[in-house]
C-alpha cells in the first residue's frame, strides 16, 4: 500500500547522512527522474533550456494529491520510509526528503500533479522554504511535471564554479544513461532548447538498450546471463564480446544495486581481473552488471548523491562475479542462438527426406572419439558447443562443423589458450638435468627469474645454470631461448602467457584429424575460449543463415518440401 508524504522524526533525520546533493543541473535531473521511477513511470521526459539554468521532468507515475504535493517540498518529508529500522531495508531510490527542498531553496520549483483514478490536478508553486505559496487548479493528465527554473539565481559563485553548458549537457547525458540501464522498461525522452536531443527506447532487458547509448556496438556483439545466487539474490551481466568489441579506458565497467548505479571499486576491479587476459594490450571491457540483492544486505546511508554503498559479504559477490563473467564468455548452445534455429531446419529437411524420394542415411561414419565425448556433456547444466574436426586448411586453421555453421579456428591460439589456463592452474617449476645455461644475464635478468621462483646460480665466467624450469620447458630444443624471454620482465601471469605461446603447437604444422579433434574438446572447455591471453579472436565462425544467403537458398521448407 503506498505511503502519504510526510515529515520524518528527529530520530530518522539525525541518522540520515545528509548533504549537499543538489550541486548541478544533472543532479537536479538525477533527483527528479529518480523519484518518477519511484512514482513507477513508464515514461519520462525530460526538458533542458541550460543558458536559463531550467529543467522540466514530466513523467506518468501515480502522481499525488493535494495533500501530498502540498507537503512535497518541505525538509526531510517523504513517502519512502518512515522510521530508523526503515533505513536498513531501502527499496527506493529516494528516501530522504531533501531533494525538492533543497531545489526550492536554490531555484523557483513548481510542481503539477494528478493522483491517477482522480478527476483533477493541482499546481503548486513554493516558497524558498519549501511551503506552497500558490496553489491552483490544473488541467494534466495521471503523472507528474517538475519545473525548476533559475536555479542558483542567487549563487552566482556556484554558477561560475560549474563547467560550461556543453560540458554540464554531457554530464546529464551520462546520468540518464545510467539510470536507464537500471530501468530498461523506461521510455526516456531528452529535449534541449525545445528541440528533442535524444530518446532511449524502452527494451525488455538492458541487453536491447546497450547499443542504443554505445552506437559502435550491436547487439549481437554483446552476451547477457542472469544467475540466481542466493534466495531473493541474483545478477544480471551484460558483457561485450572480447572478440568483438573492447574500449580504449575502463569506462565502461559499470556496476549497479538495486535499480541504481554505484561504485563500487572492489567488483569493479573483479572485472577487469577476470577479463584481463581475453582482451588486447592495454584494451577493457565493455561490462555491466545488475546485483539484486535484499535490501538489508546493502546501506545507501553513506553518501548525499548515493553512489557509494556498503555491500555486505563483497568477497561472496567477487567470487559470483567471477563464475558469471566465465559462464558467460564460454562457447555453448545457450550462446548460440543460430543452434536453436538450425536444429528446428533440421528436423523440418529430415521430416521432408522421410517423405521423398530422395530420402538417405545421414548415418554416413560412425562418431568419432571426439563427438562421443561431446554428446556426453549434453546432459551437464551447461553443455558445450558441439564441434567437429572437418579439415585443416594450409596447416593453420581447423575447419570445424557446428549445430549452426561452420568455424575456422586457429590451431595455434586455440592451444595457447589451452595452455595458459592450465598453466594459471597449475603453475609447475620442475627440476632440470643437466641445468639450462645462459650467458650474459644481467642483473635484473637474474632477479626476474628468481622472482618467478626458477633457481638461477653462476656457472662460470658470464655463465647462469637454470635448475628449475616450467614444467612445459621442460626437453625442449628452445629451452633456453625460452628463458631468455622469461628474463626480459613482467609478472607471473605475464611468465604464463610467454610459456603458453612457446609451447603451443605452431602454424604451419600438420595435424591428424584426431589431433584437430582432441585440440578442439580440450579449447572449448576452457573458461575463456573468445579469444587467445593476448586478446586475438580465436575463430571465425560461419553460421547457417549467412550461408544460405549468400547462396541464395531463400525457399520456405515447408512448400519446397511438400509438407
Amino acid at each position: 500500500m503506498e505511503l502519504g508524504i510526510k515529515s520524518l522524526p528527529t530520530e530518522v533525520v539525525h541518522r540520515i547522512a545528509a548533504g549537499e546533493v543538489i550541486d548541478s543541473l544533472a543532479a537536479v535531473v538525477r533527483e527528479l527522474a529518480e523519484n518518477s521511477l519511484d512514482a513507477g513511470a513508464t515514461r519520462v521526459v525530460v526538458s533542458l533550456w541550460p543558458q536559463q539554468w531550467r529543467v522540466r521532468v514530466a513523467d506518468n507515475g501515480c502522481g499525488m494529491d493535494l495533500t501530498d504535493l502540498q507537503q512535497a517540498a518541505v525538509a526531510h518529508s517523504t513517502s519512502k520510509i518512515r522510521s530508523c529500522e526503515d533505513l536498513g531495508k531501502i527499496a527506493s531510490l529516494g528516501f530522504r526528503g531533501e531533494a525538492l527542498h533543497s531545489i526550492a531553496q536554490l531555484a523557483e520549483l513548481e510542481i503539477v500533479s494528478r493522483r491517477v483514478m482522480l478527476s483533477e490536478g493541482w499546481r503548486v508553486v513554493f516558497s524558498p522554504q519549501g511551503q506552497p505559496a500558490q496553489i491552483e487548479t490544473a488541467a494534466i493528465a495521471p503523472g507528474t511535471v517538475v519545473t525548476v527554473a533559475n536555479l542558483f539565481a542567487n549563487w552566482s559563485s556556484r554558477r561560475q564554479g560549474l563547467p560550461s553548458p556543453a560540458q554540464q549537457m554531457k554530464a546529464v547525458q551520462a546520468m540518464i544513461w545510467q539510470i536507464a540501464l537500471c530501468h530498461p522498461h523506461v521510455t526516456w525522452q531528452v529535449w534541449q532548447n525545445d528541440r528533442e536531443w535524444f530518446t532511449l527506447s524502452p527494451g525488455v532487458t538492458t541487453h536491447q538498450l546497450l547499443p542504443q547509448i554505445l552506437r559502435q556496438v550491436r547487439l549481437s556483439d554483446l552476451q547477457e546471463i542472469k544467475v540466481e545466487v542466493m534466495p531473493h539474490a541474483s545478477i544480471q551481466a551484460i558483457i561485450g564480446l572480447p572478440d568483438r568489441c573492447h574500449r580504449h579506458r575502463p569506462d565502461w565497467v559499470r556496476v549497479a544495486v538495486n535499480g541504481r548505479m554505484v561504485k563500487l571499486p572492489e567488483l569493479e576491479q573483479t572485472i577487469l581481473k577476470v577479463t584481463a587476459r581475453t582482451l588486447p594490450r592495454d584494451r577493457y571491457p565493455i561490462c555491466f552488471l545488475h546485483l539484486h540483492v535484499a535490501p538489508d544486505q546493502i546501506d545507501w546511508n553513506r553518501h548525499p548523491a548515493k553512489a557509494e554503498i556498503y555491500l555486505r559479504q563483497s568477497s561472496y559477490w567477487q567470487e559470483q562475479i567471477t563464475q558469471t563473467i566465465e559462464q558467460a564468455l564460454r562457447i555453448s548452445p545457450a550462446n548460440l542462438p543460430e543452434a536453436v534455429h538450425s536444429e528446428r531446419v533440421g528436423k523440418l529437411l529430415k521430416a521432408a527426406e522421410a517423405q521423398g524420394v530422395y530420402a538417405t542415411s545421414r548415418s554416413v561414419q560412425p562418431a568419432s572419439v571426439g563427438q562421443e565425448a561431446v554428446e556426453t556433456e549434453e546432459d551437464t547444466p551447461h553443455p558445450l558447443i558441439q564441434l567437429q574436426a572437418v579439415a585443416q586448411v594450409h596447416n593453420t586453421y581447423i575447419l570445424a562443423e557446428h549445430p549452426s555453421g561452420l568455424w575456422l579456428v586457429e590451431q595455434h591460439i586455440a592451444h595457447e589458450r589451452v595452455l595458459y589456463e592450465q598453466l594459471l592452474d597449475n603453475w609447475q617449476l620442475v627440476p632440470q638435468e643437466p641445468p639450462a645455461i645462459l650467458k650474459s644475464l644481467s642483473l635484473a635478468q637474474q632477479l626476474q627469474l628468481q622472482r618467478l621462483g626458477i633457481e638461477v646460480e653462476p656457472f662460470g665466467e658470464q655463465l647462469w645454470a637454470v635448475r628449475t624450469v616450467p614444467a612445459l620447458l621442460l626437453h625442449r630444443d628452445d629451452g633456453v631461448e625460452a628463458l631468455l624471454e622469461l628474463s626480459w620482465g613482467g609478472d607471473l601471469q605475464a611468465a604464463q602467457v610467454a610459456t603458453a605461446c612457446r609451447t603451443a603447437i605452431r602454424n604451419g604444422t600438420p595435424l591428424s584429424l584426431t589431433e584437430m579433434q582432441t585440440l578442439l574438446d580440450r579449447w572449448r572447455s576452457t573458461r575463456h575460449p573468445r579469444t587467445c591471453p593476448h586478446g586475438r579472436p580465436i575463430y571465425l565462425s560461419l553460421e547457417e543463415s549467412a550461408l544460405s544467403r549468400f547462396f541464395r537458398r531463400h525457399w520456405v521448407i515447408g512448400k519446397s518440401h511438400g509438407i
